[in-house]
């Protein structure tokens, strides 16, 4: 054969192939979630900024901790903003003020009522844990007062993540959404677990370092407690949203059967 044959061509494989463009969305939704992250830490220090400026200006919080625990009640209707402005991470357009003001002032009153009675409730433990320390067998009920800690702290996230997804008409009453989210809790101890954590990680990070922490790690810290503890409460959210299309079937359902009476 005097002629050779045509080589075949061959596939390009090489850096073109493989770096893509990416699509316009997903730019999109990562400067979205980077604008969300950003505004909702500056709405939040400002929201507890008055905690904040005690903190800075009191050297040993810990002798003045009545005061503190008062002035902490601030960030109940914050938290509550907090987890309504990641909501919106879903939507194309996320909006960030209008949702924390919105819900701050809707839930505000409520949070703090439940925010009271969980931070009570905690300082118990926590002086009857040193108490009972002093003695000998002190030390074996420490379980039970860190357990007991973490189901309080964690009932409390939850009513505030209720009283966000849930209409005012839907809550009910605080101490029955108080019972039923201490059973779904105690179910999902692990997530429990996790959240008191990541608080205490978040908390860590604004003593040591206000800045930092206040405006790039809280967000991302309060997220994974806003997941876990939206995932906790989802059996009560999916009951409300059931007995909502109950009502208004059965609301359809009469207004048929007082159109029939009327046309006959």
């Amino acid at each position: 054969m005097s002629e050779m044959a045509p080589a075949r061509s061959r596939p390009r494989t090489g850096m073109r192939g493989v770096l893509r463009p990416v699509a316009h969305s997903t730019y999109q939704k990562l400067f979205g979630t980077a604008y969300v992250g950003l505004m909702t830490n500056l709405l939040l220090a400002v929201a507890i900024a008055p905690l904040l400026t005690a903190l800075a200006i009191v050297r040993d919080p810990l002798e003045a901790w009545p005061f503190f625990l008062a002035l902490s009640c601030l960030c109940a209707p914050a938290l509550a903003g907090t987890f309504a402005c990641f909501g919106q991470l879903d939507d194309e357009s996320p909006e960030v003020l209008r949702p924390f003001w919105t819900t701050y002032r809707r839930t505000a009153a409520r949070a703090v009522a439940v925010w009271v009675a969980g931070a009570v409730a905690v300082s118990l433990l926590i002086v009857d844990s040193v108490v009972v320390a002093r003695f000998s067998w002190g030390p074996a009920l420490i379980p039970f007062f860190i357990t007991a800690g973490v189901l309080v702290i964690n009932v409390v996230l939850a009513v505030i993540v209720l009283l966000v997804r849930l209409p005012p008409e839907r809550t009910g009453r605080l101490r029955e959404l108080a019972r039923s989210c201490l059973f779904l809790v105690a179910r999902r101890w692990y997530l429990a677990a996790a959240n008191v954590a990541v608080l205490g990680l978040a908390v860590t990070v604004v003593l040591a370092k206000p800045v930092i922490g206040l405006l790039v790690a809280s967000a991302p810290l309060l997220y994974v407690v806003w997941a876990n503890t939206r995932y906790l409460v989802s059996p009560l959210v999916e009951e409300s949203h059931e007995a909502k299309v109950a009502d208004i079937a059965a609301d359809s359902r009469d207004g048929q059967d007082h159109a029939r009476v009327v046309g006959g």
